[in-house]
């Protein structure tokens, strides 16, 4: 295919990096880096290989609590332990220039206070790398570490958010950009005139401020958002500048691309200002025979037990009983009153692939999300598609293993990527918001 000329169409890449693989296999990969969550040398190795490609950001999610799953699925996941994300991302932004780093905070089980200071010095940190990814903590058991017997409600848990969200804003409009003269002679450090106090009594939240550090670089970090409720896409709709999604394929990711763009102008906000990124498992091999075998090798370490327990999930039916090495047997299965959709889908990927009842398994287990499994070529058309057809703006790529699954992307499909005019092939900017395309926002209290 020859190299596209247009340069109107960009695709954004950012890495999932917290777990290093959302694969629940991906630690016993033959060559793979077990420790990868909570080994910093080879967390440098990554961004610096990420920085390397041009990736937009190094993105982390977070938990707040060990996940609530059986000690037997439990004690196979690699998620146990893992680094806090502002910590690695404040020691990650000292040996990287241009990448973004992007950190999940909680809106339910923190203070604005916190995450506005927290956010505000990593952008300072990096130069204006940061960026915060709101999220409303979806982990019951989350609760029960910040002296909650409950989990909130959810309509509670966004109603918080949206007052949370206009709260950090607003302490990182505290200081207008060029409130801090420091002027020797004088013996002025700051002028006061340029300084706003907040003053924020809300129903959820009551902020007095000023927050007690300059504006960030960016004016304000980038804003991310991941939910896919509808409250979850009000709030994106309304805040979001990235939203993290995962819809099932690219009719499904057209419709939710459509629906938080046309939210957005309905709320007075240019739609090209907010990219939408679905996660994209991506495995890429020499043909694409070869990475789908990689792919099944890949699921064949997902144990069993904690497998067929994902598909019996996803199925709405208890497959325990099924012929592990046989087909599945759609007929024995029975009417689900959970998701019919969810149902149906696992049906026909098992038709489609041709899967066993374990290799099915293993792949609820491991990840069954959006995967693009091929050779450059193959993926580059796939991705190029998606963009095309307004399906996303890029993709939060999620790597199968590493470190060789995250080397494939870089040093394959990145290039390919760059040959097709895609994607770029070098920072134009030295801002998150700069590679993002974005407008850095203006202070809503000084002109």
């Amino acid at each position: 295919m020859a190299e596209s000329k247009s340069k109107s169409k960009q695709l954004h890449l950012t890495a999932f990096m917290r777990p290093v693989s959302l694969h629940t296999g991906a630690w016993r990969y033959p060559g793979a880096y077990a420790d990868a969550n909570f080994n910093l040398a080879h967390l440098k190795t990554f961004i610096r290989k990420l920085e390397e490609g041009k990736f937009d950001a190094f993105f982390m999610a977070d938990h707040l609590a060990v996940l609530n799953m059986p000690v037997e699925a439990l004690k196979r996941s690699h998620t146990v332990t893992s680094f806090e994300p502002f910590t690695l991302l404040s020691a990650l932004s000292q040996v990287t220039e241009r990448i973004g780093l992007a950190a999940t905070a909680s809106t339910t089980y923190d203070e604005p206070y916190h995450i506005a200071r927290r956010f505000a010095s990593l952008d300072h940190l990096s130069g204006g790398r940061a960026a915060w990814n709101i999220v409303t903590t979806g982990n019951p058991e989350s609760a029960k570490n910040f002296g909650r017997d409950e989990h909130v409600e959810h309509a509670d848990r966004y109603r918080r958010a949206r007052e949370f969200y206009d709260v950090v804003t607003g302490l990182w409009d505290s200081f207008a950009d060029d409130a801090f003269v420091r002027d020797r002679d004088s013996g002025v450090f700051f002028d006061p005139e340029k300084l706003h106090v907040l003053n924020h009594q809300g129903p959820d939240l009551k902020v007095k401020g000023p927050l007690n550090i300059a504006r960030p670089v960016q004016g304000w970090p980038v804003i991310v958002q991941a939910g896919q409720s509808e409250p979850g896409r009000q709030l994106a709709a309304e805040t979001a500048e990235v939203v993290f999604c995962s819809p099932r394929d690219r009719a499904a990711a057209r419709d939710l691309y459509a629906d938080i763009k046309g939210r957005a102008r309905a709320a007075g906000r240019d739609p090209d200002h907010l990219k939408i990124l679905p996660a994209a498992l991506v495995i890429v091999a020499d043909s694409v025979d070869q990475a789908k075998a990689r792919r099944l090798q890949l699921d064949s370490l997902v144990h069993y037990d904690s497998a067929i327990a994902s598909l019996s999930v996803a199925l709405g039916a208890d497959a325990s009983g099924f012929d592990p090495d046989g087909p599945l047997p759609v007929d024995d299965i029975p009417e689900t009153n959970a998701s019919k959709t969810s149902q149906q889908g696992v049906i026909k990927l098992a038709q489609d692939e041709g899967l066993t009842v374990r290799q099915l398994a293993q792949r609820f287990g491991g990840y069954s999300g959006l995967a693009f499994v091929g050779t450059p070529e193959s993926i580059a058309d796939e991705m190029a598609t998606w963009l095309a057809e307004d399906a996303a703006d890029g993709f939060t790529v999620v790597f199968p293993f590493v470190p060789q699954g995250l080397d494939d992307v870089i040093d394959r499909l990145v290039p390919e990527l760059q040959r097709r005019g895609i994607f770029r092939r070098d920072y134009e900017g030295t801002t998150l918001r700069e590679h993002l395309g974005l407008p850095r926002p203006k202070n809503q209290f000084f002109a």
